[in-house]
C-alpha cells in the first residue's frame, strides 16, 4: 500500500507570507531573475533571522567551530530558495546550507549567506508496498523514526546519534556499523539537488548519475539537496548482546566478532587494555530496554565522570582512572533488545573533540596493534598523553560513491575523543595529529564531518572519483556559490588566512 502525504500548494501566491500589497494581496511575487533588488530584499525579509536571533549565528554541537554570517535565512519552503540564490548572485555571496550542525568541523561555517534548514522538513511520500520515503532534506532523523514509525517502517542502519538532518547524514556519507551494510547514502535511490539557478535537478543512478554519485558525499558544494528518496525496510528490534573482552582477544578473533553479529561494534578502552563488543541483530522479540537507575547512570555516569573529566585537565594521571571507571560502569556482560534507532542511537555524554577515520578492513588487526603500542608508551611516560574514552571501533561494507570513505574496499572506523567537560577546552591536538599519522599510514580516510588535515592532494591519492568529483562541483557550480572555506582548503586546494582550518575557531 503506497501513502502519499500532501504536498505543498503550488500557488505562487503562498510562497512568501505578507509578500504582496494591501491592494492586490493575491498577486505572486515575480520570478527571481526579474525582481529588481529591493524587492528580493523585501521578500526575504520574512524569512530573514534578525541579528540578535541567536540562530543568526552559528556554532556547531560541539561548540568548537563558530561563525556569524552576513546574513541568516529560515526559509518554509523549497521555493523560496531561488530568490535567496538569485540575491547572492546579484551581492557576489554565498550561500551554505545548515542543519542541526553536529559535524565536528567548520563544515557548515560560512561568513555569507547561512540557509537554516529547520523547516524544510516535510514527508512528501511514504510507500510501505516499495519500502520507500521522499523527504525534504531539513528533516532530523529524529522525526523520520516516528515518521516510519508510524507506518511499520524503519532505516536499515543508522549512526551513534539522530540529531542530524538527511542532508547532512547524506552530504557527508555519515555510516553506522556493519560489515555487509554500507555508509548511510548507499541507501538513497535518488535525490533532488536545487542548483544556483533555481533548476532542480532529479538524480539517481539512471538519471543524472554524475551529480547523484558527487551529491551522495557532495559536502553540501554540488546544490543544495531540497528532497531525498530514501530506501528503508519493515520495522524491527535489534538484539544486543554486550560482552568485555580483552584487547589481544579482539584483535586475534576480529573476523569472528565481525562476522558474529549483523552491527558490531568494539569500544576499546585503552588504559583498561580491554574492550566492550556490542554485537546487535535484528528481531522481533518483545523489548527488553536496559535498566535505569538515576545513581549509576545519571549521577556517577554523568555528573562524577564529567567533574573528574574537568579535573584531569589540571591532573592528567586521572583520566586513565575515568576510563577504568567508565568500563566498570558498563558491566561484564549483558543483553538489550529494543526499537533500532534506540539501540543504534547513544548518549554522547559531553560535547567533544572528535576525529574518525576509515581504513582497509584487512589492515584493521596491525593498525590496531600499532595503536596500543604508541598508546601504552604515552601511559608509560608520566607526561605522556592520556586519551579519553572509548575509542570506537566500527564496519561498513564496500561502496561506489565517490568521496565515501568506504568507496571500493571493505572499511574499519576508528574514532577518539576528547571531550569537554562543562563544555571548557582541553588538549587534544598533539593527540589527534599522532593518531592520524598512523592511521594514515593505512591508506586512512578521514570522516568528512569531522576536523582533518587532508589537502586534496592526499584526496586525489586514495580516491579514484576526485577529479571527476571536482569537475561535476564545477560544472553545476561554476561561479563558487555553494563554496566555503572548508571545500576551498580541502577540496580545490586553496591557501590563505580566508580559509585556514581555525578560522572559525574561537581561539585561532
Amino acid at each position: 500500500m503506497a501513502i502519499v502525504s500532501p504536498t505543498p500548494s503550488s500557488s505562487s501566491s503562498s510562497i512568501f507570507s505578507q509578500s504582496s500589497s494591501s491592494s492586490s494581496p493575491n498577486l505572486p511575487p515575480p520570478p527571481p531573475s526579474s525582481c529588481p533588488t529591493d524587492t528580493l530584499h523585501r521578500l526575504l525579509s520574512t524569512i530573514e533571522l534578525p541579528s540578535t536571533s541567536p540562530q543568526a549565528s552559528f556554532s556547531n554541537w560541539a561548540k568548537t567551530y563558530h561563525c556569524k554570517p552576513s546574513r541568516t535565512y529560515m526559509p518554509t519552503d523549497t521555493r523560496q530558495l531561488p530568490y535567496i540564490f538569485e540575491l547572492a548572485r546579484r551581492e557576489g555571496s554565498t550561500v551554505r546550507p545548515a542543519g542541526s550542525g553536529h559535524s565536528p568541523s567548520d563544515l557548515a561555517c560560512t561568513n555569507g549567506i547561512m540557509v537554516r534548514t529547520d523547516k524544510l522538513d516535510k514527508v512528501l511520500e511514504v510507500n510501505t508496498e516499495k519500502e520507500y520515503v521522499v523527504v525534504e532534506g531539513g528533516i532530523s532523523l529524529h522525526v523520520l523514526h516516528q515518521v516510519l514509525a508510524a507506518h511499520d517502517l524503519a532505516m536499515s542502519n543508522l549512526g551513534s546519534i539522530s540529531d542530524q538532518t538527511i542532508a547532512g547524514i547524506v552530504t557527508t556519507a555519515t555510516h553506522g556499523t556493519g560489515i555487509n551494510f554500507g555508509v548511510i547514502p548507499t541507501m538513497v535511490l535518488a535525490l533532488d539537488i536545487m542548483l544556483p539557478t533555481g533548476q532542480v535537478r532529479h538524480c539517481s543512478e539512471t538519471e543524472n548519475y554524475d551529480l547523484f554519485q558527487a551529491s551522495r558525499c557532495g559536502l553540501g558544494a554540488t546544490g543544495f539537496i531540497v528532497a531525498v528518496t530514501l530506501k528503508v525496510e519493515r520495522a524491527f528490534r535489534l538484539r544486543e548482546r554486550r560482552k568485555v573482552i580483552d584487547f589481544d582477544s579482539a584483535v586475534r578473533d576480529l573476523d569472528q566478532l565481525v562476522a558474529g553479529a549483523q552491527h558490531p561494534k568494539l569500544w576499546w578502552f585503552p588504559s583498561t587494555g580491554n574492550m566492550r563488543y556490542f554485537a546487535a541483530d535484528r528481531t522481533y522479540d518483545p523489548a527488553q530496554p536496559p535498566a535505569s537507575n538515576w545513581f549509576w547512570d545519571t549521577f556517577v555516569g554523568f555528573h562524577l565522570i564529567q567533574l573528574a573529566l574537568f579535573l584531569g585537565r589540571y591532573f592528567s594521571w586521572i583520566v586513565p582512572y575515568i576510563g577504568m571507571v567508565a568500563l566498570w560502569l558498563g558491566g561484564e556482560q549483558g543483553v538489550v533488545c529494543d526499537d533500532s534507532h534506540r539501540i543504534f542511537n547513544l548518549d554522547c555524554l559531553f560535547a567533544q573533540y572528535t576525529t574518525e577515520w576509515s581504513i582497509p578492513y584487512e589492515d584493521t588487526r596491525a593498525c590496531l596493534s600499532e595503536l596500543k603500542q604508541w598508546l601504552d608508551e604515552e601511559h608509560k611516560d608520566p607526561n605522556g598523553l592520556r586519551p579519553h574514552f572509548p575509542i570506537e571501533i566500527r564496519f561498513s561494507e564496500a561502496d561506489d560513491i565517490w568521496l565515501s570513505p568506504s568507496y571500493g574496499r571493505r572499511s574499519c572506523w576508528i574514532g577518539i575523543v576528547q571531550f569537554k567537560p562543562y563544555n571548557l577546552p582541553v588538549s587534544y591536538r598533539k593527540l589527534f595529529s599522532r593518531f592520524e599519522e598512523i592511521v594514515a599510514k593505512y591508506q586512512g580516510r578521514p570522516h568528512w564531518a569531522k576536523a582533518h588535515g587532508f589537502t586534496p592532494d592526499d584526496f586525489r591519492a586514495t580516491y579514484p572519483e576526485f577529479d571527476r568529483f571536482v569537475r561535476v562541483l564545477k560544472d553545476v557550480d561554476p561561479q563558487g556559490m555553494f563554496i566555503n572555506p572548508y571545500v576551498r582548503r580541502h577540496v580545490l586546494g586553496e591557501e590563505g588566512s580566508e580559509v585556514g582550518g581555525r578560522i572559525f575557531k574561537e581561539r585561532p
